[in-house]
């Protein structure tokens, strides 16, 4: 075979390599509908302000400070800021370099045994430019404007993240704050049966272990308050935190959750969704920057094709030079170069391999990361639909607490039922009012968790990077 056409034809299937197309989702990766029931009538996708939908001023305004002062969304956005610069950096290469530089040189002798010398003067403007014919550096200036959308895509992840916490920071707050009242409530009802109880006793008609066995209900519920102080004071710490500031000095208002109450929303389709989440277009964009430098690795083994050119001005004074005197040196010229690696025991293999295996390793993340997408919206969906359902049943579980308590204590009031009987309605009642202020604050978080799931507003078109 001619050796010339065998060349040609083995760059020509170098380069049908490069153009292999970028891997995508198989059908099977996404379902055709979601399986959780949602809300009738409820608005599609979640608005880019949902937390407004909480309906809590306080809460707008905690996140606002966290958007604007968070520490951790700091460091996204220069992290943003880094990969931008690193893009602009890769697609510098797509254009020529030119650049302009000067000389004086002075030279010292003798002339007919008399010292002399002459200083020269030089200007000259050269530029090179390295031909993209096998689309090398289109291909790494694609990479690294791929690594910026993926980053601009973490900057929105942060923030969501960020976001997310804020607000159930916020409920398990005013959630403890409430589980307190509760438990302060309860030691206000144990010391009303206290008194009935020493009442009894002084009348005769009880039993001294009565009142010695209440007041050891009172003290076991006073040790449960210190550890919901100390939650509470932890977790407003946690949300100063989230808010880039010390703790010192932070105050929020709000003793409970009334008023607060999660606004309906509903999936779309989950095709819909791959557009929806940010870490979703991390790992689609992190994919498309490893296919991009698997095709500049392959190219590689292409020549490197390099256009040069320069002028000059030469004269022993450059003032002179542009007035354009007799003697002025003026030169131009132009060449073009090509470099054909033809050993390197294996390295550009080695680096197409390695780029290959990156490439499967972030498809395989891409897929991870829409499956667990899907998983997300899932969960969030049925833990909020079985919340709903566990705190209407604890709303009727405490009311009918409180009238077994009411009729326990009339009973032992007058004699007709033993005081266990009462200790017993009081531990029932408090019990489950602390597990209905839970689960109306998990209630909550698992609103919050769809948001999440569902992207917070994210769409694929959004940009974190003004310029």
């Amino acid at each position: 075979m001619n050796p010339r056409a065998w060349w040609i034809g083995a760059a020509i299937g170098l380069v049908g390599c490069s153009q292999t197309p970028l891997p995508t989702l198989s059908s099977s990766d996404v379902p055709a509908a979601f399986e959780q029931p949602v809300a009738p009538n409820a608005p599609i996708w979640p608005a880019g302000g949902w937390w407004q939908g909480y309906g809590d001023a306080q809460l707008s305004k905690l996140v606002g400070e966290a958007q604007a002062n968070n520490l951790d969304l700091a460091q996204a956005e220069a992290r943003l800021r880094q990969a931008d610069a690193r893009a602009r950096q890769a697609g510098a290469a797509l254009l020529p370099t030119i650049g302009l530089g000067g000389n004086i040189d002075t030279f010292y002798g003798q002339a007919n045994g008399t010292p002399a010398h002459e200083t020269d003067y030089g200007a000259g403007l050269g530029a090179s430019y390295e031909l993209d014919f096998w689309g090398k550096n289109r291909a790494l200036a694609d990479a690294a404007d791929a690594a910026r959308t993926a980053s601009a895509a973490d900057r929105q992840t942060v923030a969501l993240t960020i976001t997310a916490g804020v607000t159930n920071t916020y409920f398990q707050l005013l959630s403890l704050r409430e589980r307190i009242a509760v438990a302060q409530a309860s030691l206000q009802s144990s010391q009303v049966t206290l008194n009935l109880v020493e009442r009894r006793v002084r009348a005769g008609s009880a039993a001294a272990a009565d009142a010695t066995q209440e007041r050891a209900n009172m003290a076991a519920q006073r040790a449960i308050l210190p550890t919901l102080q100390q939650q509470e004071l932890e977790t407003r710490d946690a949300l100063a935190i989230l808010l880039g500031r010390p703790p010192e000095g932070f105050v929020v208002a709000g003793a409970n959750l009334n008023g607060i109450s999660a606004p309906s929303i509903a999936p779309g389709l989950p095709s819909a969704l791959l557009g929806r989440r940010p870490d979703i277009a991390t790992a689609e964009a992190n994919l498309a920057a490893a296919h991009a430098n698997l095709v500049a690795a392959r190219a590689a083994f292409l020549p490197d094709i390099t256009l040069n050119a320069n002028a000059g001005l030469q004269y022993p004074a450059l003032a002179a030079a542009v007035q354009t005197l007799p003697g002025v040196g003026f030169g131009a010229g132009a060449a073009a170069s090509l470099v054909q690696i033809i050993f390197d025991g294996g390295r550009r293999t080695a680096v197409t391999d390695e780029a290959k295996a990156h490439e499967e390793e972030l498809l395989a993340a891409y897929r991870a990361a829409v499956v667990n997408a899907f998983s997300d919206v899932e969960n969030a969906l049925g833990n909020l639909n079985h919340l709903t359902a566990q705190q209407e049943a604890l709303q009727d579980q405490v009311m009918q607490a409180e009238m077994v308590l009411s009729a326990a204590r009339r009973k032992y009031d007058s004699g007709n039922s033993d005081f266990l009987v009462v200790t017993t309605a009081e531990r029932s009642l408090y019990a489950a009012r602390d597990q209905l202020s839970d689960v109306r604050r998990a209630q909550l978080s698992a609103s919050v968790a769809l948001y999440k799931a569902l992207g917070g507003g994210y769409t694929s078109g959004d940009k974190a990077l003004e310029h």
